[in-house]
């Protein structure tokens, strides 16, 4: 056979990297956004409303419409990074005090989530978002089919 009828792992995962960003920020966003409802009408977990305008209400305020706006995909770098810095924030504010590792400070998810919404950041949303729409939306107006 020849090789060039083989489909190597590497073109079926290029093929489905821009879905699989698409599924990664939907599914960061989901468990972000738990964090703001809890936060701001404890729901599921049942957390006290925080007083207006604290530090502990703008950052259930970022996880709430952050998170919202990430899943569906609107604004999404921005949003991105917006919740990226409040995650490196919040770890130095109240995880790094209580220790050098995050495994003792239990910041682990705050790290991982300042990095994945960092890479969103700067990757975009992938395929399956509003953005994205929007653009091939404007390049369609742009650009009418002759």
């Amino acid at each position: 056979m020849q090789r060039e009828k083989f489909v190597t792992d590497d073109s079926i995962a290029a093929r489905f990297a821009p879905q699989a960003l698409s599924v990664l920020r939907i599914m960061a966003a989901l468990l972000f956004l738990e964090h703001g409802l809890s936060r701001m009408f404890g729901f599921p977990s049942p957390l006290p409303m925080p007083p207006l305008f604290t530090m502990y209400w703008f950052a259930g305020a970022i996880e709430l419409a952050g998170g919202i706006l990430l899943t569906i995909g609107l604004f999404s770098r921005f949003s991105a990074l917006v919740m990226s810095g409040e995650m490196a924030f919040a770890y130095f504010l109240s995880h790094a005090p209580h220790g050098f590792y995050p495994i003792i400070n239990r910041g682990d998810a705050a790290i991982l989530y300042c990095f994945v919404f960092f890479y969103i950041g700067f990757a975009g949303p992938g395929p399956w978002s509003l953005d994205a729409l929007m653009a091939s939306s404007r390049a369609r107006k742009l650009h009418p089919a002759e």
